[in-house]
């Protein structure tokens, strides 16, 4: 690949095919323990992935995975990642109290922080749920001592995102005067309209030639670095599946996987990868300052 490429940003979020929203209608949190988990043999598949192409990426542990497979963990910063936050129990913060947040913010920082010995600076939101109802959220990101965050989606969608927000990574003010750095999921501009072109589902579910047109218009064909997730259930086909979900949930979840990691190998062949922190340290130009009004597009 061109060595003059833009730096792009790899992330997974850590979790387990039990945890996702799009099941969470039938299958409960007290049900999790009981079910047969694939996290760890995933999340090694990628890591093995990761090594054969020399590539270091972030992984936002879920405070849950980190309790009940501290190895994985450990293993994950031992072949030299980054540990980022993707908070505890996987709950939409909106749906969460600004206490409930605080105290299951600081229990997963602290978690990923005791198991690496290392400051956990990013976060992420389970379903990207920092949304204009949201927004209180990033001040207590920041008094939990969070540096940056990688949550907010600039599209239109029924669980998550703010549509008009600003595509490349920026600095965001809080409503206390706190700042935190935004890297925005990735979007393309198709006719003047946002198109997410960030990973997950719309990766398995684009056929990969749109895909991979989407990303590199995103970057400005080159110029602008993107961020890129995917999900460790993503690569595993053989996941048990739960048909009494509805037939969307079970479009969402379950199209392509068998089809993932053939395109993530050529996604990396494609475009060049590294931390979520790299990938800032590497994006040169001064970032725009925005209060939350900003964000939202009031003045």
């Amino acid at each position: 690949m061109p060595s003059d490429q833009p730096l792009h940003a790899m992330s997974i979020d850590v979790e387990d095919y039990f945890h996702v929203a799009a099941l969470s209608g039938v299958i409960k949190p007290e049900q999790w323990p009981t079910l047969p988990s694939r996290v760890e043999q995933n999340t090694r598949k990628l890591l093995d992935l990761f090594e054969r192409h020399q590539v270091k990426a972030t992984f936002f542990v879920l405070g849950w995975v980190a309790e009940h497979y501290p190895e994985l963990v450990r293993e994950i910063d031992r072949a030299g990642h980054e540990i980022a936050s993707h908070g505890y129990s996987h709950q939409l913060i909106y749906r969460q109290s600004p206490e409930t947040f605080l105290q299951e913010t600081r229990r997963s920082k602290a978690l990923l922080e005791d198991l690496t010995g290392k400051a956990v600076q990013g976060y992420r939101a389970a379903s990207y749920s920092i949304t204009k109802d949201s927004l209180w959220a990033l001040d207590i990101l920041a008094e939990c001592g969070f540096r940056w965050d990688s949550s907010i989606f600039p599209v239109r969608h029924d669980n998550y995102g703010i549509p008009g927000s600003p595509r490349a990574p920026y600095t965001i003010r809080t409503e206390n005067g706190a700042l935190l750095q935004e890297f925005p999921l990735t979007t393309a501009r198709v006719l003047g309209l946002p198109v997410p072109a960030a990973g997950g589902g719309y990766f398995r579910q684009f056929p990969y030639p749109l895909f991979r047109y989407l990303f590199n218009n995103a970057s400005g064909n080159g110029h602008r670095p993107q961020m890129f997730y995917l999900h460790p259930w993503e690569v595993d086909p053989e996941q048990p599946r739960f048909n009494n979900a509805s037939w969307f949930s079970r479009f969402r979840h379950y199209t392509n996987l068998d089809k993932c990691e053939q395109r993530l190998e050529q996604l990396l062949k494609d475009f060049r990868f590294s931390t979520v922190s790299e990938s800032f340290r590497a994006y040169s130009p001064e970032r725009q300052t925005l209060s939350t009004r900003q964000i939202l597009g009031i003045a």
